[in-house]
C-alpha cells in the first residue's frame, strides 16, 4: 500500500510523538500475565527426561516404576506421537515433530526423550528419573567444517544435499546448497588493485531471554482444547500443534501470554505439543514451564559459522567484486539461515559482480532458532571486517569508503531486486557528522565503523477495530507485542480517527477471535498490522460518515471525517454542526448498529532497514579485557511511530551484539555436552558493561506503506559485530577473525599477529 502523504516534516498529530506504554503499569506493578502465570483447576505439572547425550540410538524406554509412583497420570514418548499424513506432507513440520520428542535417535545433549506429568513438579521430577532408556551412544559433531567433512558422523540416513547437481545418493549433514550473484566476479577480480580475503567463524548465541519457555495446554471430553502460552506466534502454535497432535485445527483455541522476551527464539514450538498431549491423555490441564538448564539445552540459539570473504577494489575505492561462502550450521535438522545471510552479506553496497555461495549443515547440537536478523549479523561481521580493512589499505576514511560504494534507491540489490527509496546513505552521512566521530582516542583505542541491512516483510494480517458507546475504540489484533507495537498500533488507529492516543485499547486477540495472523517476527508488525490497522481505521470512517449522514438526512458522500469529526463535505451538502465519533457511537443502535472496521491483507512493500554503527573501543594488552568506551547507532526506520521504542529497539539490538561479540558463546565438551548452560556461565552484557548508546533516527519514508514505516527491530543487531571487531582490530593492530573475543582469544591474536592494520 503506497505512501499516501507527505512525510516532511510531520504533518501527524499522534504517529511520531512520544507516549507511555498501554501495558507499562501492569508490567511495572506485576498484574500482567506471563507464560508461568496461568493456572487452572486440577492442573498437574509435567517435567521433561532430556538425552544426556549429543548422538546416541534410542535401543528401549522403560516407564514401567514411574508409571507406578503414585501421583504420576500421564507419561508419553515418541509412540505417543505418532507420524500423521499432514505432518509427512510437510518436512519442516516434521523436524518439528521429531525435535518435540526425540524418536529413533537422540540428536544433541538436551533432546526430549519422554515426559511426565504428576500432581506436583516434585513428583513430576521423581518420575522422570525412574523412566530407563537404553542408549547406544554413537559418535557426534557439533562443528559445521567437520560435520562437512567425508568422515564425519552423520546425523540422518536419509539426508541429501539440495541444490547440488550429480551429488552422490548417499547420506551426508549437508543440507542445502546454494548460490546467488551476478556480474563475472573473475573479470571483477581482475580489475582490481588491491584484494583482500579473509576466514571468520562465530559461535553460536542464544537469544537470551529473561522468560523461560511456559504453556498451558487442556484437552476437553469431547476432543476440544487450548493453549496458553508465551510465543511470538499463537496461530502458528494452534496449526503445528494441532497437526502434531492429530487434531482438526478449528478444535484448538490458543491465547498468547505477555512475553518475557523472545527476540525470534519464541517463534516455533518446543513443549506445547508435549503439554498437549499429556492433557489429552491425563483428561486435565497439564502446565510445563522450562528451567534455564533446558532453555540452553534444548531451545534454538542462533547457528554458529565458518565464513570466507574475498573482496576487491581499485586504488579510487570503487569495489570491483565480492565473493564469499558461508558455511552454517542449524544444529540438529536442516533449516539455518544460510540463505538469509547470503543475501544480507553484500547487501548494503553494490558492486557489479557478486557472489556468495552458502551451505546449510546438520550438527548435533539443537535445533537453530531465529535470532533478530537471523544469519545477517555473522555475515555483516565477515563482510564489514574486510570493508573496513580494506579502507585502511586504500588510504581512505572508512565511511567516506562506504559511501563510495553504498547502495543507492535505484540500485540492484546484491540478491536480485532493485531497491526502491533507501536511506544507507543518509546514515552514513549523519554518523559522520556526529560528534562522536570526532572524539580523539588514546592509546590501546581503536575505532570501528560497520554497516546492516535487514529486508523486512509484511506476511499475512488481519486486524478488527470496534467502536464502544463512549467514542472509544477497542483494536484488536493478532501479532503478539514484543516491542511495543501495542503503542504504535494505538497512536496509527488514534491518528486516522483523530481522536486523543489514549481514547483506543489494543489488545492481542486470541486465534478463535481473530482471522489469521503470521508470526510477530522480521520485523513486520509495525509496518504490516500497523497497515491494517490504518485500513480498519478507514473502514470505520466510512462507516462513521455514513451514520452521520442517517442523523443528518443528506447523502453519505456530502460527509466528510475530519479532526476527529463528521462535518459537511462542502457548502452544497448544508450547514450542521461537527458530529464527533461519541455522539455518532452513542447513536449507533439507531443508526445501523455496532460501529467497526476490519481488515486482511497479505502485506507486502516493507521496505528493508539500513543502519550504521560506529563503535570506540579500549583494549588492556595485559589482560585482554575490552572495554567499549561509545556506541553510536544511526538507523533508518522509515517514520518512527513511537521514536522512544525505535530507539529502544536499536538499543536493544546493540547491547545484544555486544554480548555476541565479547562473551556469548555455546561451549561443548568433547562428549558433545553444553558446558555453560546457565547465565552464570552464558555471560550476558549486564549495566556495568555497557556504555550510554547514542541512537539517531534517519527517516526515509517507506513507498510501501501510507505513514512511510519500515521495521526496525533487525537490523540493530547486524552491525554490531563488525563494528567492535573493527575497532579492537584499530586498537591493538590485530584483525579478529574469530567471535566472541574473549580475553584469552584475544592475548594469542595479539601474539600472532603484530603489524597494525589501522596506522596506515
Amino acid at each position: 500500500m503506497p505512501l499516501d502523504r507527505d512525510i516532511a516534516p510531520n504533518p501527524f498529530k499522534v504517529v511520531g510523538h512520544r507516549h507511555n506504554r498501554p501495558d507499562g503499569v501492569d508490567k511495572v506493578t506485576g498484574r500482567a500475565k506471563f507464560g508461568a502465570d496461568m493456572s487452572a483447576p486440577g492442573m498437574l505439572h509435567a517435567k521433561i527426561l532430556r538425552s544426556p547425550h549429543a548422538h546416541a540410538r534410542i535401543r528401549s524406554i522403560d516407564t514401567s516404576k514411574a508409571a507406578a509412583l503414585p501421583g504420576v497420570k500421564a507419561i508419553v514418548t515418541r509412540d505417543d506421537f505418532p507420524d500423521n499424513e499432514a505432518v509427512l506432507a510437510d518436512s519442516e513440520l516434521t523436524n518439528i515433530r521429531y525435535n518435540v520428542m526425540a524418536r529413533e535417535k537422540a540428536l544433541y545433549d538436551g533432546h526430549a526423550v519422554a515426559a511426565v506429568a504428576a500432581i506436583n513438579p516434585r513428583i513430576a521430577r521423581k518420575a522422570i528419573s525412574l523412566i530407563e532408556v537404553d542408549y547406544e551412544v554413537l559418535p557426534h559433531v557439533v562443528d559445521v567444517e567437520l560435520a562437512m567433512a567425508d568422515d564425519a558422523p552423520i546425523l540422518h540416513e536419509d539426508l541429501r544435499t539440495e541444490g547440488v547437481d550429480g551429488a552422490e545418493d548417499k547420506p551426508t549433514n549437508i543440507a542445502e546448497r546454494l548460490e546467488l550473484g551476478h556480474g563475472d566476479v573473475e573479470a571483477g577480480f581482475a580489475e582490481a588493485d588491491v584484494i583482500i580475503e579473509r576466514q571468520f567463524r562465530t559461535g553460536a548465541a542464544h537469544q537470551g531471554y529473561i522468560e523461560p519457555h511456559a504453556c498451558l495446554a487442556n484437552v476437553s471430553g469431547d476432543g476440544s482444547g487450548e493453549i496458553w502460552c508465551c510465543t511470538q506466534g499463537h496461530f502458528m502454535v494452534r496449526d503445528v500443534c494441532a497437526q502434531i497432535a492429530g487434531m482438526d485445527v478449528s478444535k484448538l483455541r490458543v491465547t498468547a501470554s505477555e512475553i518475557g522476551g523472545g527476540f525470534g527464539g519464541k517463534t516455533t514450538v518446543f513443549i506445547e505439543p508435549v503439554a498437549l498431549v499429556l492433557s489429552r491423555k491425563a483428561g486435565k490441564p497439564v502446565k510445563i514451564v522450562m528451567t534455564r538448564d533446558e532453555v540452553f539445552r534444548a531451545t534454538g540459539p542462533t547457528a554458529s559459522s565458518a565464513i570466507w570473504v574475498k573482496i576487491g577494489a581499485k586504488k579510487d575505492g570503487t569495489i570491483t567484486a565480492a565473493e564469499s561462502e558461508l558455511k552454517y550450521q542449524g544444529g540438529a535438522f536442516p533449516g539455518s539461515p544460510v540463505s538469509m545471510g547470503a543475501m544480507a552479506a553484500f547487501a548494503c553496497y553494490q558492486p557489479k559482480s557478486i557472489k556468495a555461495i552458502g551451505w546449510d549443515v546438520v550438527t548435533n547440537r539443537p535445533k537453530q532458532a531465529a535470532y533478530r536478523a537471523p544469519g545477517a549479523p555473522m555475515a555483516a561481521f565477515a563482510v564489514e571486517s574486510v570493508i573496513e580493512e580494506m579502507a585502511y589499505a586504500l588510504g581512505m576514511d572508512p565511511i567516506d569508503f562506504r559511501l563510495k560504494n553504498a547502495a543507492t534507491s535505484g540500485s540492484r540489490s546484491s540478491y536480485g531486486p532493485t531497491y526502491s527509496d533507501i536511506g544507507l546513505v543518509e546514515t552514513l552521512e549523519a554518523a559522520k557528522a556526529h560528534p562522536n566521530y570526532a572524539v580523539k582516542l588514546g592509546p590501546n583505542q581503536g575505532r570501528g565503523v560497520s554497516c546492516g541491512f535487514w529486508f523486512n516483510f509484511g506476511g499475512q494480517t488481519a486486524v478488527t477495530l470496534n467502536l464502544n458507546i463512549d467514542g472509544t475504540v477497542a483494536l484488536s489484533v493478532g501479532t503478539p507485542d514484543i516491542g511495543g507495537s501495542r503503542a504504535s498500533m494505538c497512536a496509527m488507529a488514534a491518528e486516522e480517527l483523530g481522536i486523543p492516543y489514549h481514547h483506543v485499547q489494543t489488545i492481542i486477540a486470541d486465534t478463535g477471535s481473530l482471522g489469521f495472523n503470521d508470526v510477530t517476527d522480521g520485523s513486520r508488525v509495525t509496518f504490516a498490522s500497523g497497515l491494517a490497522t490504518i485500513e480498519a481505521a478507514r473502514n470505520a470512517k466510512k462507516v462513521l460518515c455514513e451514520r452521520a449522514a442517517k442523523m443528518w438526512g443528506i447523502a453519505a458522500d456530502a460527509v466528510k471525517w475530519e479532526n476527529g469529526c463528521a462535518v459537511p463535505a462542502g457548502p452544497n451538502a448544508g450547514e450542521f454542526p461537527p458530529l464527533t465519533i461519541k455522539e455518532i457511537a452513542k447513536q449507533a443502535g439507531e443508526t445501523g448498529g455496532p460501529i467497526a472496521g476490519h481488515y486482511e491483507i497479505s502485506a507486502d512493500g516493507a521496505g528493508p532497514s539500513f543502519a550504521t554503527h560506529v563503535v570506540d573501543a579500549e583494549v588492556d594488552r595485559g589482560t585482554g579485557r575490552i572495554t567499549i568506551l561509545r556506541y553510536l547507532i544511526v538507523q533508518d526506520a522509515g517514520k518512527a511511530v513511537s521514536p522512544a521504542y525505535v530507539e529502544g529497539q536499536m538499543q536493544g539490538g546493540a547491547v545484544q551484539g555486544i554480548g555476541w561479540a565479547l562473551n556469548e558463546e555455546y561451549i561443548y565438551n568433547d562428549k558433545g555436552v553444553m558446558e555453560n548452560p546457565g547465565f552464570l556461565d552464558y555471560r550476558v552484557p549486564v549495566a556495568s558493561d555497557l556504555p550510554m548508546i547514542d541512537t539517531q533516527i534517519v527517516e526515509v519514508p517507506n513507498p510501501g506503506h501510507p505513514y512511510g514505516v519500515r521495521g526496525v527491530g533487525e537490523t540493530s543487531i547486524v552491525p554490531p559485530l563488525g563494528a567492535i571487531a573493527n575497532a579492537v582490530a584499530a586498537a591493538v593492530g590485530a584483525r579478529p577473525e574469530e567471535l566472541p573475543m574473549s580475553p584469552p582469544r584475544l592475548l594469542k591474536l595479539m601474539k600472532e599477529q603484530a603489524a597494525p592494520l589501522a596506522a596506515e
